[in-house]
């Protein structure tokens, strides 16, 4: 997910430092931290990108912990689509994954495993990690609600 917000910010000619990128464990708390510590800053970002809706709704309390307002001062984006972001205030912009397709796609992948193997033969699971692994790629959905705004005059 860093990788795919990286690659569509270099592709619309943004540059975006090491030290806007950080970490967490894919909890609220987590990225409460997390936002906390980016809001704090001198340079504070007028935007942020949650890898998780679950750690954007962190995002959403650093913010009014703040003194901040979603999408006033702060845009919020996030990632899974769970319903939590449609029960906070404002509505949380998110990407949604196709499950079902996923769930499609890893049974396709196991499949082949098993055909791989041949008749009557039991697939080595762990000979399929050392060659390269199938890709594919599902197209996502950006889910537009009320945390994401054009940026203000001081952007």
């Amino acid at each position: 997910r860093v990788d795919g917000f990286r690659s569509a910010a270099a592709e619309a000619g943004a540059d975006l430092p090491d030290d806007r990128v950080a970490h967490g464990d894919w909890t609220r708390a987590g990225g409460a931290a997390l936002a906390a510590r980016l809001l704090a800053g001198p340079d504070r970002p007028s935007a942020v990108f949650a890898c998780s809706d679950t750690m954007a709704l962190g995002v959403y309390d650093a913010a009014a912990a703040a003194g901040l307002r979603v999408p006033d001062d702060l845009a919020v984006v996030g990632f899974d689509d769970l319903p939590e972001g449609e029960w906070v205030h404002p509505g949380l912009t998110t990407v949604r994954q196709p499950i079902a397709q996923m769930g499609a796609a890893a049974l396709r992948m196991l499949l082949r495993l098993g055909d791989d193997a041949g008749p009557g033969t039991r697939a080595d699971p762990r000979a399929e990690l050392r060659a390269e692994a199938p890709r594919e790629e599902l197209a996502t959905t950006l889910v537009v609600r009320g945390s994401t705004a054009p940026p203000g005059p001081t952007a």
